[in-house]
């Protein structure tokens, strides 16, 4: 397949958790990027529903697709490739987006690429920063997963330096916030709240900072703030809620920026990359600026609304694997809800 001059026009289809996402991009030009979200679903149960999800991405891919292609300008019969979430997340949310991709693949005669959402998370940065530093380290974080991860190559070579080992950042924010009666997700309304707290207000543990792993533990922390609301409460004194919040969220930034920055320093890298949808965190994206700069390292964001999960991002890690002359996957591409975070591209 012949690459375009402004690099492959590839269809990004993503259905790892909640939202059905489908981004449409030309090499590094994102030309659209819709995502239907059935978060209002799930939030009455406290967290996602693995079978409401695969239902809703049943009922909104088709409208979904319609609309990047209305917005793209382009036609179905246009794109080079077509790229797929063919993992990790959850089994039949990801099986309705392969199945989704393989029809539009062989329908359209297009190479299919079934992709790492988790890799995604670090390509799709390129779409407002430009290409990646070679080498690069890259520190998701989101519900279901905290890593870090040495990025030689995007397409095909990463490694994992850390691993969260009990509850993620994400799954964390989302037990605190019940605790103190928000709303699911966790992450939008602690952050909120947090600004008009103190960070300094209560001192929350920092389990693993300075175990000399790069591994990550937030099941403590959770513990740690459940506990002393509770002590509140049986004391009869209230909650203050914006403190907690506050306090809570420095824990969580300071343990994610100070294993990110040893991170880089311990393997010679001078750039770092944070994804994922705990990456819209304003108190983690200040920190890690604030520590990225004194330790001499350059750090790269995405804007908040690519950092959850999206099409675009798909698209993007995409584009770059027919860039690089990857082989495309097969057409019996299997859903993988368990797929490492090393392997880029499945077979």
């Amino acid at each position: 397949m012949s690459v375009p001059a402004g690099g492959p026009l590839v269809l990004g289809i993503e259905t790892s958790c909640d939202e059905t996402g489908v981004g449409i991009v030309a090499g590094r030009e994102l030309l659209a990027d819709e995502v239907a979200s059935s978060m209002d679903q799930h939030a009455r149960f406290g967290g996602v529903v693995p079978e409401v999800a695969s239902r809703a991405h049943l009922e909104a891919m088709v409208p979904v697709l319609d609309g990047a292609f209305a917005k793209a300008g382009v036609r179905p019969s246009d794109i080079d490739a077509v790229a797929v979430t063919a993992g990790p997340g959850l089994a039949g949310a990801l099986m309705v987006g392969v199945a989704a991709a393989k029809a539009y693949a062989y329908a359209l005669g297009k190479p299919l690429y079934g992709v790492n959402h988790l890799a995604a998370h670090v390509a799709v940065d390129q779409l407002e920063h430009g290409p990646l530093p070679a080498p690069c380290v890259a520190l998701l974080v989101s519900g279901g997963h905290s890593s870090l991860l040495l990025v030689p190559d995007v397409t095909g070579e990463m490694t994992s330096l850390g691993s969260t080992i009990d509850d993620a950042a994400g799954e964390a924010y989302d037990k605190v916030a019940r605790v103190l009666g928000m709303p699911f997700p966790g992450g939008p309304p602690i952050d909120r709240a947090a600004k008009e707290g103190a960070a300094d207000a209560i001192r929350f543990p920092r389990a693993k900072l300075h175990d000399g792993t790069l591994d990550f533990s937030f099941a403590g922390l959770k513990t740690a703030v459940a506990r002393w609301v509770e002590a509140r409460g049986d004391a009869g004194e209230p909650v203050p809620v914006a403190d907690v919040a506050a306090s809570f969220q420095e824990a969580v930034a300071d343990v994610l920026t100070r294993k990110a920055v040893s991170a880089c320093r311990e393997h010679g890298v001078t750039d770092l990359v944070i994804g994922g949808g705990v990456a819209a965190n304003s108190r983690l994206r200040a920190l890690a600026a604030e520590r990225c700069a004194s330790a001499g390292i350059r750090l790269r964001v995405p804007r908040p609304g690519l950092c959850t999960d999206n099409g675009a991002m798909v698209a993007a890690l995409g584009a770059s694997i027919v860039a690089a002359g990857r082989p495309p996957s097969s057409l019996a591409l299997p859903a993988d809800s368990s797929l490492p975070v090393t392997e880029v591209l499945v077979p």
